[in-house]
């Protein structure tokens, strides 16, 4: 059967689907985001210790998103995939880009939150956001100095929307999981919940993810490729 034939699909994405996008992951091999450590800059300790740290480094990943990434075919093959299929489709994706928007794509949960969106701890509401912040910044909505922070789920922090994920993950008969390395909870667990509804459960990827043996069907290779020829409609 191909993707089309199927009437409820879940696509989870990850790192691998910007891969080809010229979007650096900021993680190196040892473990550093452009130098610093994931502690000192992507927790709520970090940044009630040091905001201005935090502020500087999303203020640099926000810039590079907007000058230098573009959705690369795995996205636009998703994006013209679900424009023309005529079942449920949901876009669940690690990924804290645009790019599935810029590939088309629109019925799209961003489990850890949007790098173009800013949040205010005093309001709680959430606004688009393309320009620079600090520490000073004031909140446009409620006027509040210094409440703003990126709307990212940081470690430590509960994923967003869980329960309607798992609501369609519950109602789906093909589940997708598309670039993941299988290790990073709760995504890594999504494969299990649908199997528990009987979905037909397929791994597009690089390599092996560590959960591999728990799909149905793998399918390894550059996103670009496999994911174009898999979702062909």
């Amino acid at each position: 059967m191909k993707a089309k034939d199927y009437s409820s699909i879940v696509v989870l994405t990850g790192a691998g689907v910007s891969a080809e996008s010229g979007l650096k992951t900021f993680r190196d091999s040892g473990g550093l985001w452009e130098g610093h450590r994931v502690e000192d800059v992507a927790t709520p300790e970090a940044f009630e210790r040091n905001p201005a740290l935090v502020h500087e480094f999303y203020n640099m990943r926000r810039k590079q998103l907007l000058e230098s990434a573009t959705a690369n075919a795995a996205h636009e093959a998703l994006g013209h995939f679900e424009k023309h299929f005529t079942g449920a489709f949901n876009l669940v994706t690690q990924n804290v880009d645009n790019l599935h928007e810029q590939g088309g794509s629109r019925n799209i949960i961003h489990m850890h939150g949007e790098l173009l969106k800013i949040r205010c701890n005093a309001c709680e509401r959430v606004q688009e956001w393309e320009i620079e912040t600090d520490e000073n910044s004031i909140c446009p909505l409620c006027q509040n100095k210094g409440s703003l922070r990126p709307h990212i789920v940081w470690f430590g922090e509960i994923p967003l929307q869980m329960e309607r994920i798992e609501q369609v993950l519950l109602s789906c008969d093909l589940f997708v999981s598309i670039g993941t390395s299988g290790n990073v909870y709760p995504a890594a667990g999504f494969v299990q919940l649908a199997r528990s509804v009987g979905a037909h459960c397929v791994e597009l990827n690089l390599e092996a993810s560590q959960g591999a043996l728990l799909f149905n069907e793998q399918i390894y290779g550059p996103a670009t490729k496999v994911v174009s020829e898999f979702f062909d409609i």
